[in-house]
């Protein structure tokens, strides 16, 4: 009986076929060693720079990382006047952690408050200051972490309202004062979301503001940063 293939032989990729392979190999082998060598830091306590390289964005988990300078603003907000006894909180927006590790390793803040990782990735498992987090199960959390933080960042993985909304729970769960003068918030999400963020965080003074959030990869809706106060990065955005 005849081959289907009319060849008995073996299949040969072509030579641009082949480069591509090895190309794609070569880059996956380098990104593990990233990540290795990431593990290796973290777990010595390493000072040096870290980098979200080595976390490459899965699109269907909704991961977009911020651009570093984007990220490098909002963590040095989240900073501005921060204690040794501060707590900050980051919830579902690791690139602002990474940044946020790498301000305090540098020396350019004197104090050094306590940072918590809240986050879906175990990935990020390699540093000390993750918990796994499920928006799904938003106080789902160890009980020591109620009530502790004076400082928040949450960037909620969806654009509807159910995952804004049990967000604002863990954020409002996790925060140690539900006012304004005792809260910094930054809340960073789709444009389409303002009027829900605008609702769900109103007891803390949150306003749009006109900070560009940019992320690494580009994103093709519009984000938009939110915060309970002003700085020098941004100002309220004026209501019509």
């Amino acid at each position: 009986m005849a081959s289907l293939d009319g060849d008995d032989g073996p299949i040969q990729l072509s030579a641009g076929a082949l480069d591509a392979l090895k190309e794609f190999y070569g880059e996956r082998d380098a990104r593990q060693k990233q990540f290795e060598d990431l593990k290796t830091q973290a777990e010595d306590d390493f000072e040096g720079k870290l980098s979200m390289d080595a976390f490459t964005e899965d699109w269907n988990a909704s991961q977009f990382w911020y651009s570093d300078e984007t990220a490098t603003t909002l963590a040095r907000h989240l900073l501005d006047g921060a204690t040794n006894e501060s707590r900050i909180a980051v919830v579902s927006a690791p690139s602002t952690f990474i940044q946020l590790k790498n301000i305090l390793a540098s020396g350019e803040c004197t104090t050094k408050p306590h940072l918590t990782l809240l986050e879906y990735d175990t990935r990020f498992n390699v540093f000390k200051e993750f918990v796994p987090y499920d928006f799904e199960q938003p106080l789902k959390l160890p009980v020591e972490l109620k009530a502790s933080f004076d400082r928040i960042i949450v960037d909620p993985p969806f654009l509807s309202q159910d995952c804004q909304t049990k967000a604002a729970l863990t954020v409002r769960w996790l925060a140690r004062s539900w006012d304004e003068g005792s809260l910094r918030l930054i809340a960073c999400t789709g444009e389409r979301m303002e009027a829900l963020i605008q609702k769900l965080y109103s007891k803390v003074g949150t306003r749009t503001t006109t900070f560009e959030v940019k992320h690494s990869k580009g994103l093709s809706n519009e984000f938009r940063c939110y915060a309970n106060f002003e700085c020098t990065d941004w100002k309220w955005v004026e209501q019509s």
